[in-house]
């Protein structure tokens, strides 16, 4: 009876759960599979964070229900957080808000914002959420490009003229996942400009803000002036705390959709766990050498990578920010497409990736690599690969 229910009839299947299926079936035989699939850290957070939640877990008092919106010393210590790597003013309480990670707070941000009808401009390839969490709110999604160049802006453009209803949102994601592709401060002045002239509000998802290589930081939209008027960004500590399952995300911006989500967020939840926003605050308020560390691993598994799977011959590009590397897949194996190729790498090479069309028709062709394995299993994996491709290529 469930394929009667209205939204889940809007939802295709979650492909990359067929993936992670095979991939689980592999272990439970005794296989052992090198998972460059699902972006999971593998390394903990520091210890002093860890500490902080143990210590403030022990108070009989931290186990009641908790602010939905999120503390405000955690609050503060974000807009902190923008203050120190951004250069740009917060205000807590109206302009900050607490999420279970930027997953969620995008979802609720859709409920909050979108009506049935409503046509919103999202990436393809785009992470699942950018486009589902507002299919699932009932509005309908207009693809437009993720690679941020000319064909982008006619694509805005094209969108606003003959789009019926006319858009009134749209998502960004630079750092993007699952693309890697990043962007500079004058690609956000337009963006803002654009924002304005079509009055359309800007959602941008900077879940990958600290994974950034080569001495080129990212930027984020909020730098622009007069950003705030049209622009909501979410960031995570996942990646860059490694605390991916602690569920820890933020908005920051426009006061009036901080708000709106805010408001939504009151019926739906009653905040994280204390002990972890407490613990949450030690991350961002305490020493950021781990943060530069996690950046340094990133970066050197990223030459790893290209370096050893160059070698195995299949040639991948080398990412410029965030923990995955985006692959065309093997000259090889066009015909088959990305999800086939990725079942048969994980059948025959023991490597799980996630298939691109997992992220949008756009993405088939390519497949997601994470950097999720120490160097060592990441020289594996491309002999793994040399030997496939050599059997099956």
């Amino acid at each position: 009876m469930s394929d009667e229910f209205y939204r889940i009839k809007r939802l295709p299947p979650y492909v990359i759960a067929e993936v992670n299926a095979m991939r689980h079936a592999a272990r439970r035989s005794g296989k052992d599979i090198i998972d460059l699939g699902m972006g999971n850290p593998d390394r903990p957070p520091p210890q002093h964070v860890i500490d902080k939640l143990c210590e403030v877990a022990a108070k009989p008092s931290a186990h009641g229900y908790s602010q939905s919106k999120g503390i405000p010393g955690l609050r503060k210590a974000q807009a902190n957080y923008y203050g120190r790597r951004f250069n740009v003013d917060l205000d807590p309480e109206r302009e900050v808000v607490v999420t279970m990670g930027s997953k969620e707070g995008l979802s609720s941000m859709a409920t909050a914002i979108t009506a049935p009808g409503d046509v919103v401009l999202a990436p393809s390839p785009s992470y699942p959420i950018h486009t589902f969490g507002f299919i699932i709110a009932g509005a309908t999604i207009r693809s437009v490009p993720t690679t941020p160049d000319e064909h982008y802006w006619k694509a805005l453009d094209n969108a606003m003229a003959y789009t019926v209803p006319r858009p009134t949102v749209l998502v960004v994601n630079y750092p993007s996942n699952p693309t890697a592709e990043t962007v500079d401060l004058a690609f956000y002045e337009r963006l803002v400009a654009w924002a304005k002239e079509n009055k359309v509000w800007v959602l941008s998802d900077l879940a990958y803000s600290e994974l950034y290589y080569d001495g080129k930081p990212t930027r984020s939209i909020l730098e622009v002036p007069g950003a705030k008027d049209v622009a909501v960004e979410f960031t995570s500590m996942s990646k860059t705390y490694s605390m991916a399952g602690w569920r820890m995300g933020f908005a920051v911006g426009n006061p009036e959709l901080i708000s709106a989500l805010t408001r939504v967020k009151s019926y739906l939840d009653y905040g994280a766990f204390t002990p972890i926003q407490a613990a949450a605050c030690a991350a961002l308020n305490g020493p950021q050498d781990v943060v530069e560390e996690n950046r340094a691993r990133y970066q050197h598994r990223r030459d790893v990578m290209v370096e050893s799977f160059g070698r195995a011959g299949w040639d991948i590009p080398s990412p410029p920010a965030s923990m995955f590397a985006w692959a065309p897949i093997p000259e090889a194996f066009h015909n088959v497409g990305s999800l086939e190729f990725s079942k048969q790498l994980l059948e025959h090479a023991g490597v799980a990736v996630a298939a691109g069309v997992g992220y949008g028709e756009e993405g088939e062709g390519f497949v997601r690599i994470a950097m999720v394995e120490n160097e060592q299993r990441i020289r594996q994996a491309a002999r793994n690969v040399k030997r496939f491709l050599a059997e099956h290529g």
